[in-house]
C-alpha cells in the first residue's frame, strides 16, 4: 500500500468516526431533551399521581396555576376536591402560592386558609385556559384539555422552567388577593382593612396610625380587634402573619415616610 493510500485511509477512517461520534451526541441529545420534556400519558389519574410525587418532594416552593375551562357535575367537583387536597399534602415549610382564575376562586379553600398557621397564599387574575405546577424551579407539570382529551407535560428543561417562572411571577405581582372581598366583605371595607394592617406592618403607635386614618383611636383599635378576629389571629403579630401569607398586605410603598400609611 502506497504512502497516499494509506493517508487517504487513515483520512477517511477519521471521517467515519467523526461522523459515528456526531450520531451519538445527536442520540444523546434528544434523550435528555426527552427526558426532560415527557408526555404523561393514561389520562387524569396518571397525571394526578404525579402531581402528589411533586408536592410532597417539594423542598422550598410550590407555585400552581388553576385556570382550566369551569367543569360541571359531581365528576369535576371530584377533581377538585382531589387537587385541593394534594396542597395539604406539601412538606412543613414549603411556600405554597396559587393562582387561579375568577371563576374558579373557591371561596371555602381560601376561608380554611385564615384557620392555618402556614396558609396557602391564593390570588386572582384572567389567566388562559391552563393548569400548572411548578415545585423549587426545578420541574413542572402543565396540564391542558383538549378535544383528544386531557394533555399533560412532565418538565424539567432549564430554559422551559425559566419561562413558566418567569411568567407566573410577572402574573402574581399583578394579580388581586383571593381573600381581600372574601374575608372583609365589601371593597370600602376591605380598603380600609389593607390600611391598617399597613399601619400594622410599620410598627406606628395606635395614635398615629388613627390620626392618618382619620378615625378615632377607639375607633381603629375596634377595626384592630376586627381584623384579628376575621384572621383568627390571637395577636396583633399572628394578624400580621397571616394577612402577609394570604397576600392581604398593601404593596410596602404605601408607606409613608412618617411611619404611616397613604390614603
Amino acid at each position: 500500500m502506497s504512502h497516499a493510500t494509506k493517508d487517504e485511509l487513515e483520512q477517511a477512517l477519521l471521517d467515519v468516526l467523526a461522523l459515528m461520534e456526531s450520531t451519538v451526541a445527536i442520540h444523546r441529545d434528544r434523550s435528555i431533551r426527552e427526558q426532560q420534556i415527557a408526555t404523561v400519558d393514561g389520562g387524569y389519574a396518571p397525571v394526578l399521581e404525579h402531581a402528589a410525587n411533586l408536592i410532597r418532594g417539594a423542598a422550598r416552593t410550590i407555585d400552581i396555576v388553576d385556570a382550566r375551562v369551569p367543569g360541571v357535575g359531581e365528576e369535576a367537583a371530584r377533581r377538585a376536591r382531589a387537587e385541593r387536597n394534594l396542597i395539604y399534602s406539601a412538606p412543613a415549610g414549603v411556600s405554597v402560592r396559587l393562582l387561579t382564575s375568577p371563576t374558579l376562586v373557591d371561596e371555602d379553600f381560601v376561608r380554611e386558609q385564615l384557620a392555618l398557621e402556614q396558609p396557602v397564599a391564593i390570588r386572582v387574575a384572567r389567566v388562559p385556559p391552563l393548569q400548572a405546577l411548578l415545585v423549587d424551579g426545578s420541574s413542572a407539570l402543565v396540564m391542558a384539555e383538549s378535544a383528544g382529551g386531557v394533555q399533560a407535560s412532565l418538565i424539567r428543561a432549564p430554559e422551559v422552567l425559566h419561562t413558566l417562572g418567569t411568567l407566573f411571577e410577572s402574573i402574581w405581582r399583578n394579580a388581586v388577593p383571593a381573600g381581600e372581598r372574601i374575608v372583609f366583605g365589601d371593597r370600602e371595607r376591605a380598603s380600609l382593612a389593607r390600611q391598617i394592617l399597613g399601619a400594622l406592618r410599620s410598627g406606628v403607635t395606635d395614635e398615629v396610625a388613627a390620626r392618618e386614618l382619620t378615625v378615632s383611636v377607639r375607633t381603629y383599635r375596634r377595626h384592630v380587634a376586627e381584623i384579628m378576629a376575621l384572621l383568627g389571629a390571637q395577636s396583633r403579630f399572628q394578624a400580621g402573619v397571616r394577612a402577609a401569607a394570604l397576600g392581604l398586605l398593601p404593596p410596602a410603598d404605601m408607606a409613608a415616610p412618617g411611619g404611616g400609611v397613604r390614603l
